[in-house]
């Protein structure tokens, strides 16, 4: 029963990760940001990889998409439309 519970308290699903010779203020704003989240400082360098990650990967998806050709600045395309909702919600007497 007892090598049995060692192996389970041992045997993670997940690999380990040691990070070295971090500086002491990076180390203290970890710690102080941690403490604000209510979490670990594991939790909270596991969270910032998963965020840092996720933007990059979305970086990459958005370099891929096909640029798109405005018949007009989208500043005076939006000016327009807010324009005519406007004109809309006037007509109907919801200004």
């Amino acid at each position: 029963m007892l090598a049995t519970m060692l192996v389970a308290c041992y045997s993670h699903p997940m690999t380990n990760l040691q990070v070295k010779n971090i500086p002491d203020g990076l180390h203290d704003r970890l710690r102080r940001y941690a403490q604000r989240k209510n979490c670990t400082i594991g939790a909270a360098v596991l969270a910032a990889i998963e965020h840092e990650l996720a933007m990059s990967e979305w970086k990459e998806r958005y370099a891929e998409l096909p640029e798109t050709q405005l018949s007009a600045p989208a500043a005076t395309l939006i000016a327009a439309e807010r324009q005519l909702r406007d004109d809309e919600l006037s007509n109907l007497g919801m200004e």
